[in-house]
């Protein structure tokens, strides 16, 4: 019996100038892609908006990257559709679906798909189900956060995420909350399935903190953000905390356009010396500077499931969130961290409780137990399965 076949469509995915960009799609598809009976093929659509907006610095990158390679395992296409910037997200899903058809109907004259995967609601979901509806076969979406509370609340974009929603086979979810979201939306429960992020135990597990925190050159309590330095992920909030925790230093892990603001705050409040920005740090030294932290915090405004709780609970790093998304889903025990409201002195006053009292880093981790990457790669093979078997 032949592999069952996937197309994944994945405008969320990593390459060589971006390679931290998606790296939870690249895992989980990777493990699905190591199962004995299924065999994946990704397409990755690059925008790029006409000339002269092309010649910017950031899509000469994207122009230069290779439009067929092997990454990670994986074989990977990376079409490039019109991208018309600021304006252009209502008209993203019918760029990619043209942009990518021909190169999908080549494919799959060669080797047919039994099912095309869309690894992020928006704009892949509308983009798969017009290619699904040409070849007839089934396709499936899968929310992650910003696509639901972001996207589908525009109304430019929400009927078409409506549509997709109705003619998927299937759906998933990052978390229960995630889904809850999307039943509001008038979306299907029975076609909703809840498929958590994975984890590698052999890379994210509990280190020596002191002699971690030696190797960045930090001295005393370290609480660490990882995450895009964007307005939506608050850590505003962290370096206004920092004045009531003289002590602590802040490491900002991640690179966006709030960072300037962000400087300028940390002067003014006078605790810049507190603040380290360390931009974009790959995913491979991620498992180190998180071992070093005593606490992990990110208090976002909206979230699916951060595949950084998950990571910094996986090192023994109790967690500081704020409810939204999964997050009640992973701080189910005074042993995870604390749930605060996104205010400062909620953060400061879990700041103070997590650094006096010190959870072992053992019970943390046992928190996040259940997360693998086999776990998400066999509960993702089944559902596929099940909806082709049909």
């Amino acid at each position: 019996m032949r592999p069952l076949r996937i197309l994944t469509l994945a405008t969320l995915f990593p390459h060589a100038s971006k390679p931290n960009f998606g790296i939870f799609v690249e895992r989980q598809t990777a493990g699905l892609n190591a199962r004995e009976d299924v065999e994946v093929t990704v397409i990755n659509p690059l925008g790029v908006p006409p000339w002269p907006f092309s010649g910017n610095a950031r899509y000469a990158e994207l122009l230069a990257l290779p439009s067929h390679e092997n990454w990670c395992g994986l074989d990977v296409y990376r079409p490039h559709f019109t991208l018309i910037p600021r304006i252009g997200g209502p008209l993203n899903p019918c760029m990619i679906a043209r942009a990518i058809w021909p190169l999908v109907k080549k494919l799959h004259a060669d080797k047919p798909f039994d099912l095309i995967d869309a690894e992020f609601f928006y704009p892949d979901g509308p983009a798969a189900m017009r290619i699904a509806e040409k070849l007839g076969i089934p396709f499936t979406a899968k929310a992650r956060g910003n696509d639901i509370h972001l996207w589908a609340l525009r109304k430019d974009c929400a009927g078409q995420i409506s549509e997709a929603a109705d003619k998927a086979a299937g759906m998933l979810a990052v978390s229960k909350a995630l889904k809850a979201d999307m039943i509001d939306l008038g979306m299907e429960s029975e076609k909703i399935e809840v498929h958590y992020t994975g984890l590698d135990r052999k890379r994210f597990h509990p280190k020596n903190r002191a002699a971690e925190k030696a190797k960045l050159g930090v001295s005393g309590p370290l609480v660490l953000c990882v995450g895009a330095l964007i307005e939506r992920k608050n850590q505003a909030l962290l370096i206004r905390a920092l004045p009531k925790l003289p002590d602590v230093t802040l490491m900002l892990a991640g690179f966006g356009a709030a960072e300037g603001k962000y400087r300028k705050l940390a002067k003014e409040l006078g605790v810049a010396d507190q603040v380290r920005f360390a931009g974009s740090v790959p995913h491979d030294e991620l498992p180190d500077m998180i071992g070093a932290a005593d606490i992990m915090a990110l208090v976002s405004e909206s979230e699916g499931l951060a595949n950084a709780w998950v990571e910094a609970l996986a090192c023994g790093t109790p967690v500081i969130a704020s409810n939204v998304g999964g997050a009640p889903e992973l701080i189910r025990s005074p042993d995870a961290g604390r749930i605060v409201e996104r205010d400062v002195q909620e953060i400061v006053t879990a700041t103070k409780e997590l650094l006096t009292n010190p959870i072992p880093q053992e019970a943390v981790a046992k928190q996040v137990a259940h997360f693998s990457w086999h776990e998400n790669a066999n509960q993702l093979e089944n559902f596929f399965h099940g909806l082709t078997d049909r």
